[in-house]
């Protein structure tokens, strides 16, 4: 399937809510945010977070788009506890394009704008008892760090902590 994958402009802040929408609507608690929330966030503070991530090496973001459709979705930033990592967060692949490669091609866009800022590592949480995503990231060569996290708001669910040199 012919995938672009390409960091987020200010231009396209409508289509990116409509994806981040479908990405809490599909996966509620893998996501810092309800559904609700977003939903009830105004367009221009939206709009104002894309412009935050759509340029610079401290924060991005990068969508996948086939046949002028958005697909998928991957963020970086820095993490303040080790600004030597980029922590890869809010990434989603829509159910049709699961399997077919859009995951890899995310990954590696933030990994490829890691790099060029100067940070050599990945880090990512993941739900525990999400084995289908700590599957993809194993095969993408991300290894358990031995950390847990507890899960922000929902008492009793922790997210592993991954890591990935690049």
């Amino acid at each position: 399937m012919p995938c672009t994958v390409r960091r987020v402009t200010v231009a396209e802040a409508a289509r990116i809510r409509a994806l981040r929408l479908e990405m809490l609507a599909d996966s509620p608690l893998a996501f810092l945010e309800t559904l609700a929330q977003a939903a009830a966030r105004p367009h221009a503070d939206f709009r104002q977070r894309i412009a935050q991530c759509a340029t610079g090496d401290q924060r991005a973001q990068f969508v996948a788009d086939v046949d002028n459709r958005l697909v998928g979705h991957a963020g970086g930033r820095v993490r303040p506890e080790d600004p030597a990592s980029t922590l890869l967060f809010a990434v989603y692949v829509t159910r049709s394009c699961r399997g077919t490669g859009v995951l890899d091609q995310l990954v590696d866009e933030v990994a490829s704008w890691s790099r060029a800022a100067g940070r050599n590592r990945l880090v990512l949480e993941v739900m525990e008892g999400n084995d289908r995503a700590i599957r993809a990231y194993r095969r993408l060569g991300f290894t358990p760090t031995g950390e847990r996290n507890p899960y922000p708001g929902v008492p009793g669910l922790f997210e592993l902590v991954m890591a990935k040199q690049l």
